[in-house]
């Protein structure tokens, strides 16, 4: 007890480091000490490693608590706060847009990802711009000056894949003219994206996971395996804890992948970035098409802020560059796709005089925007008495931001709480 005394006592100046190792050294002593009693030895372990124990969790809870205090947390920070403070950091966004909780949260963890060369496994639907996060990963990594090589395994032939991954030798198989360099090879030193990873046939699972575990590849037909530094982002479209309960992924290849996982949300629960992507892609279509970027007619404009966009970002993406590439200058609902062009009523046939007429149009197209507005009328108007007058619950019924919704309100002279009102009455 003298001995564990003085050692105590001797920590009781040094870092919390410190005295844990001077707690080890006295177990260790304690161990093997000749002088005493083996029930002795073994109490006076015990004491130690609660001390240890205890010590061990003040430190913790120190931390814990001085973080705390120093910054906010995620949660009780505004999402604007949290983008500049990304910002602040120059993280590079490589394009991605918006403050969307969920979207803010994936940055996040991919800032934090960037540098520690893990392996990062992205889900989301077709289209999130999974591979444009692993552009981020990579921009905001050490390996930024090196290759970033983006491999679509579901666009692999099986009987090509292996050459295609890891490469190939001379003469390995007919029209093996040459050696040739897989991608992981061409990728050495930087970051390999694995796009729908769930496509991967069970023979290539195998082989990419002997990369993953053994840092090398081996090419069709050589002898020798070469290293690779190459770091691994994946993504898949599918639900691979499924696949793998079906048989139709490893699961060992699974936990590989999976260190760091972030999922993107749709865009249809990103809506504050679909003006921002059209402003994006309507300056890139521009520039391709060598062209003035496109205008949208305010109706035009209206829908496209309301629709589902199931393709997501890329479906938002094409209907953008078709717009720049059909219409002069000013596009409208007849530059859409077919399959989602709204139907705009026909225009009304004039009542006789004296039993009422329609709004007056100048020309067809006049006529279409008068009655798009008046559908769009109707049903904010109908939709506000369901709810009582109250906008918020109006915007998630809708799928909307509720500010937009404000807009067209505010549009059509719409007043909530008339509506408001009006249900208090009723009841």
């Amino acid at each position: 007890m003298k001995i564990l005394d003085q050692e105590v006592a001797a920590g009781s100046t040094l870092s919390y480091g410190g005295l844990i190792e001077k707690i080890e050294i006295l177990r260790s002593a304690l161990r093997w000490a000749s002088r005493l009693e083996r029930p002795d030895i073994e109490r006076l372990l015990r004491q130690a490693g609660a001390l240890r124990d205890d010590v061990m969790h003040l430190s913790h809870q120190e931390r814990f608590v001085h973080a705390a205090a120093s910054e906010p947390t995620a949660l009780n920070r505004s999402t604007r706060q949290r983008r500049e403070a990304l910002i602040a950091r120059s993280f590079v966004f490589e394009g991605a847009f918006g403050d969307n909780p969920k979207l803010l949260e994936a940055l996040e963890v991919a800032e934090k990802a960037a540098p520690t060369g893990l392996p990062v496994l992205i889900d989301g639907e077709s289209g999130t711009g999974k591979e444009l996060m692993a552009k981020v990963i990579h921009a905001n990594g050490n390996r930024a000056d090196r290759p970033f090589v983006s491999v679509n395994c579901g666009a692999i032939p099986d009987n090509l894949l292996e050459s295609e991954l890891f490469g190939h030798n001379k003469g390995a198989f007919t029209g093996a003219t040459a050696d040739r360099k897989g991608k992981f090879e061409s990728a050495h030193g930087g970051t390999i994206f694995l796009d729908e990873i769930g496509e991967l046939p069970l023979a290539g699972q195998v082989k990419l996971l002997r990369v993953l575990e053994a840092h090398e590849i081996q090419r069709v037909g050589a002898d020798r395996t070469i290293a690779v530094d190459t770091r691994v982002v994946a993504a898949t479209n599918r639900d691979l804890r499924k696949l793998c309960e079906e048989g139709r992924f490893r699961e060992d290849l699974l936990y590989r992948l999976n260190v760091i996982h972030i999922t993107l949300p749709p865009l249809r629960e990103r809506r504050d970035e679909i003006a921002l992507l059209f402003d994006y892609f309507g300056d890139e279509a521009a520039e391709s098409l060598k062209r003035r970027p496109i205008e949208m007619t305010p109706r035009l404009r209206a829908f496209l802020l309301d629709y589902a966009y199931p393709g997501n970002i890329r479906e938002l993406r094409n209907v953008v560059y078709r717009l720049s590439c059909l219409a002069g200058q000013t596009a409208d609902f007849e530059h859409l796709p077919a399959d989602i062009r709204p139907v705009v009523p026909a225009k009304p046939t004039p009542a006789p005089a004296g039993h009422g007429h329609a709004p007056a149009a100048a020309d067809l197209s006049e006529a279409k925007r008068l009655a798009s507005d008046q559908a769009e009328r109707a049903f904010l108007e109908r939709a506000l008495l369901e709810t009582g007058g109250l906008v918020t619950e109006l915007a998630r019924r809708c799928d909307m931001n509720r500010s937009h919704v404000q807009t067209l309100l505010k549009k059509h002279g719409i007043r909530s709480k008339d509506f408001r009102a009006s249900a208090r009455d009723q009841q």
